[in-house]
């Protein structure tokens, strides 16, 4: 079974690895390098900026700016607020563009001025490529019809499959780049869920990324790891290759006893997971 090779990020042309790091849960600059050089090229720096991110791109831009494909994210409603956003990343980060700008949480269309600022940015040059996220299936299935964007993030794992049906199959070549995240479900993944049999073994982390990255329409898949035991986890997935269909068959089977708890259970479970995290659990 060969593992996961580099792939083309949809119309973008950006040669990218199938595993993307996202900075929010803290991981340092010494792992993401490490990552890197693993074939991790895809750096997803969030709202949430932190050090290790912002030192990795540092270093790793001085080296050879073309290794790496840098994401910049702006959850901002007021377009006059974005290219601030944007000058002040470029300037913590020491590079003088960013190769996609992520139009955070979208569940329909921007407003105009919203998409207008985006295009601006990228007119003149601060940034390659425009993407947007959404939880909305509805409207991440238009994104990937119509080219809204040049790169849609959208939620995918093992419990949620929704997106196989209702998005993915609307991806077509020259179309957007398809980029997914929460793989292990904020950690539900990984702990057994109310009704699945004993005999039925639980994931880990590697087995969640696997799943995500065996369909072969995703191009890249974000993990969020907070230290590097997390990161090789994830990482490991890599060379693992497409997972069999035995075994995606058991992640669906797991995943189905994972989407069934109660909403309240769910809650619980998420801030289970966030309180995991501190403790060096693992990523989502």
């Amino acid at each position: 079974m060969s593992k996961f090779e580099q792939t083309t990020l949809g119309s973008t042309g950006l040669k990218v690895g199938r595993l993307g790091i996202g900075s929010s849960y803290g991981v340092g600059a010494a792992e993401i390098e490490w990552a890197v050089e693993r074939g991790v090229t895809y750096l997803y720096w969030g709202s949430a900026r932190r050090p290790g991110m912002r030192d990795a791109i540092r270093s790793l831009a001085r080296k050879d700016r073309t290794r790496i494909q840098v994401v910049v994210q702006s959850y901002t409603r007021l377009a006059t607020l974005m290219e601030w956003s944007l000058d002040r990343a470029l300037r913590d980060g020491r590079i003088d563009h960013a190769d996609v700008l992520l139009l955070g949480w979208w569940n329909g269309e921007p407003p105009r001025r919203i998409a207008d600022e985006g295009r601006r940015l990228k007119e003149k040059g601060k940034v390659r490529f425009l993407a947007l996220s959404s939880h909305h299936r509805p409207f991440a299935a238009r994104v990937l019809r119509e080219k809204l964007v040049d790169v849609l993030h959208v939620r995918y794992n093992a419990a949620h499959r929704g997106a196989e049906k209702e998005v993915f199959a609307f991806a077509k070549p020259g179309g957007p780049g398809i980029v997914t995240y929460t793989t292990t479900r904020w950690g539900s993944l990984l702990r057994r869920p109310k009704g699945l049999e004993d005999s039925v073994p639980v994931p880990g982390a590697t087995d969640c990324y696997q799943f995500a990255l065996t369909n072969p329409i995703v191009d890249v898949v974000i993990c969020g790891p907070a230290n590097r035991a997390q990161l090789e986890s994830a990482v490991a997935a890599l060379k693992k290759g497409p997972m069999p269909k035995d075994k995606i068959e058991w992640m669906h089977r797991v995943g189905e006893a994972v989407h069934k708890q109660p909403p309240s259970y769910t809650w619980f479970m998420r801030t289970v997971a966030a309180l995991d995290l501190r403790k060096g659990a693992s990523p989502p």
